[in-house]
């Protein structure tokens, strides 16, 4: 396992029809969009994320963690923790969760002030949501080693 500040890392946006994914590196702080896979009921094609966890070989894993304002979790959140537990179990890779509470709202900030489609059911933010995912749990991870 490499160093902290040196890891491969990818994130999920857990989602009941689309998973978000994207990747990064600990040590730049920037993540780029990988995938939205579909998913059913938020069951996905296992499948598809092996192929991706092979190909990208994070050394951690994070799932987006969907809190309410006030810190309480909700259906959403268990599902998250589900899911994440699930990644754990199949693939044998560290998995965090982070909190994400306005992530989807920002990253559907920033596909409209870009000028993209608002047919946020048809054309998805979730990949970018994964992505301020990870740069979040970056800005963490930078704010614990001062």
């Amino acid at each position: 396992m490499p160093e902290m500040g040196n890891r491969r890392v990818v994130a999920f946006d857990f989602g009941t029809r689309r998973i978000g994914v994207a990747t990064g590196q600990e040590m730049l702080g920037t993540g780029q969009p990988l995938a939205m896979i579909p998913a059913r009921d938020g069951i996905p094609d296992w499948e598809q994320i092996e192929t991706l966890l092979a190909e990208w070989q994070p050394n951690l894993v994070l799932v987006g963690l969907p809190l309410n304002m006030d810190d309480t979790e909700n259906d959403m959140c268990t599902r998250a923790r589900k899911f994440g537990k699930r990644i754990h179990g199949r693939f044998h890779v560290p998995v965090e969760m982070v909190d994400e509470r306005l992530t989807s709202f920002e990253a559907k900030g920033q596909v409209m002030a870009e000028g993209g489609s608002r047919d946020f059911g048809r054309h998805g933010v979730d990949d970018l949501a994964a992505v301020l995912i990870l740069e979040t749990w970056c800005r963490e991870q930078s704010g614990r080693a001062d």
